[in-house]
């Protein structure tokens, strides 16, 4: 049991170091890349890739959920986990080309794409580098060091060319290529390193079709999931401008980051979720699953209450003067912090390792309709604040129906949650750092002192309340530092 708690600390720490180069990289590349290609040119970008996400489910066809259960329950059987690799990678590719063939004609026969067809061919190679990378692998195998690193390495390599290459407005293309380098190219690794997890050679007897009900399922949510995340930049795109879309981005870029943090143990947890389900330990799944949940409420309401209150001071660091009307829609999306935190115990680490897709589904459906009727009637009126507010109602929504699906389950996850605790630590957090919002000081100064104020009152008072989540976070660094410490005066 120790070496699993081990594992599980090693990778939960490799998530994240990986989110934070998640977290570091836009905030690098963001403010430099809004102020240069403007609300217009970020906006290009984003609604491409909007649009390009919708092509990657079809071609994904909800293998990278689906693989990592999958591939956990036979990773003890070379010959299995070979196969059953296998299987998905040719679905896969048969998919990929049904993708690329339905952008071709999308791009022929929709005139907004024609205009900008050379940026959605560029964005578009995130589909094939999806295909061949087989990312559900490895976090089937919890490979989470090689992830890690790979992911850093070439972020790096974006950064450099990002300040090389990206110098004025019409570099959009360019940025848009670079983004491609950091997020996707790795993926030309994962399919050579795989052989070290794999036989590359035929094994033989496939059976795509036991896979195909499951997969279905899996490419429902994912579908279902993208509508509600991105047709709220996609009706953007059509009803307004590349403008609005801009300004929408830059209130969704933080927001986006932070949700990364809060969702980093579920991220972790999700395949060995599976492995406790398959082999029957269900005391051990009930166990993450009460520490997760309560991870996700204590990270995210601290988070979405410091963004609201300091949302002009984060836009105008990430993006600049020229995106003053991406406060108030960040202000009123920050909320889907926690719902999204929550949302993804309940549907990804309790439903989806239990075999209840289904319900995520019809969760996600849902939301995605509720979007939808919300869209339609207020981007015409409010345009990105519109967006922000459907997509907040979508997300409770979608955590309202898991809910009520796992009433009876879910109570004792909730009562372990510390509300008191955590509504003692957030006021005093709060009353540490609002003064800091009369201070008219830069923006960076500003979130720098009311950053350090807030989350360090927080965390404090959460200690001396004795949080036990908190404390044995705190006693895990402890602990780290005294054997570092130890093994330099040896």
């Amino acid at each position: 049991m120790k070496s699993k708690n081990a594992s599980i600390k090693k990778n939960f720490i490799m998530e994240i170091f990986l989110t934070m180069s998640n977290f570091i990289f836009p905030l690098i590349t963001f403010p430099y890349a809004s102020r240069i290609l403007k609300p217009e040119g970020t906006g290009k970008i984003q609604f491409a890739t909007a649009t390009i996400s919708y092509f990657l489910i079809i071609a994904q066809l909800g293998i990278p959920k689906y693989g990592i259960r999958a591939c956990a329950k036979v990773r003890d059987n070379y010959e299995e986990l070979t196969r059953t690799t296998h299987e998905l990678f040719f679905i896969n590719l048969i998919m990929t080309a049904v993708a690329y063939a339905g952008l071709a004609v999308s791009i022929v026969f929709i005139p907004k794409y024609q205009n900008e067809k050379l940026l959605l061919i560029i964005i578009s190679c995130t589909i094939f580098f999806h295909t061949i990378g087989m990312e559900w692998l490895y976090k089937a195998l919890e490979k989470y060091t090689y992830i890690t690193i790979r992911s850093v390495i070439f972020k790096l390599i974006a950064l450099v060319a990002m300040f090389l290459l990206v110098h004025k407005k019409e570099d959009y293309l360019i940025y848009g290529a670079i983004t491609i380098l950091a997020s996707s190219f790795s993926c030309v690794f994962n399919f050579f390193h795989a052989r070290k997890y794999i036989g590359i050679k035929l094994v033989g007897n496939y059976n795509l079709h036991k896979h195909i009900k499951a997969v279905a399922v899996f490419f429902a949510m994912a579908c279902a999931t993208t509508v509600y995340t991105h047709l709220d930049t996609l009706m953007l795109g059509f009803m307004k401008s590349d403008t609005e879309v801009g300004y929408y981005n830059a209130a969704v870029k933080i927001k986006t980051i932070m949700v990364s943090i809060v969702i980093s143990l579920g991220t972790v947890l999700l395949p060995r979720a599976s492995y406790y389900i398959q082999t029957g330990k269900m005391k051990e799944f009930q166990s993450i699953t009460k520490k997760s949940m309560n991870f996700a409420v204590l990270l995210a309401t601290p988070l979405m209450l410091y963004f609201m209150l300091f949302a002009k001071s984060g836009i105008l660091f990430l993006s600049g003067s020229e995106y003053t009307n991406s406060i108030v829609p960040m202000q009123l999306i920050m909320p889907t912090l926690l719902l999204i935190g929550m949302s993804n115990v309940t549907g990804i680490q309790i439903l989806v390792p239990t075999g209840r897709e289904k319900i995520v589904l019809y969760s996600e459906i849902a939301g995605a309709v509720v979007d939808l009727g919300l869209n339609a009637v207020l981007i015409p009126r409010y345009a990105s604040s519109g967006a922000a507010i459907g997509t907040v109602v979508a997300e409770v929504v979608v955590l309202a129906v898991q809910t009520i699906a796992l009433r009876r389950e879910i109570a004792p996850v909730f009562l372990k949650i510390p509300f008191v605790k955590m509504l003692i630590a957030l006021s005093g957090g709060t009353v540490a750092a609002i003064w800091v919002l009369w201070m008219n000081w830069h923006s960076f100064i500003t979130l720098a002192v009311s950053g350090c104020l807030f989350f360090a009152v927080y965390g404090a008072l959460l200690l001396l309340l004795k949080e036990p989540l908190v404390c044995d976070i705190m006693q895990q660094v402890l602990k780290s530092l005294k054997r570092k410490l130890g093994k330099r005066h040896v």
